[in-house]
């Protein structure tokens, strides 16, 4: 992998459009000030809905440790949270925020 492109927080106010259509091409940039670098500039990764079985093996050998009783009280907890009658879960509408019809 190449190293990201140096640019500082004066060359992106001044060539903020470029920059961005840059971003938004694929490109990431590193960005500095007084010659520190302070933030990278990347482009949004899309939305996937399915992990490989090696990928997700790779990222688990990285994760925390987890206490399976601690982790089997806490979904009890919130389990208990949303019973409904007779001990059954409820389901929780989810609301999604109302947009403007445009006239």
């Amino acid at each position: 992998m190449s190293p990201q492109p140096e640019i500082t927080q004066r060359d992106l106010r001044n060539r903020y459009g470029e920059i961005m259509d840059a971003v938004q091409s694929g490109q990431s940039f590193t960005v500095t000030r007084d010659g520190h670098p302070i933030g990278q500039l990347v482009p949004m990764r899309g939305r996937r809905r399915f992990v490989s079985r090696q990928e997700f093996a790779a990222m688990s050998r990285t994760a925390p440790a987890i206490d399976l009783d601690t982790f089997r009280a806490d979904q009890d907890a919130t389990a208990d949270t949303y019973k409904g009658l007779d001990g059954l879960l409820a389901v929780v509408p989810v609301s999604r925020p109302r947009v403007p019809h445009e006239r």
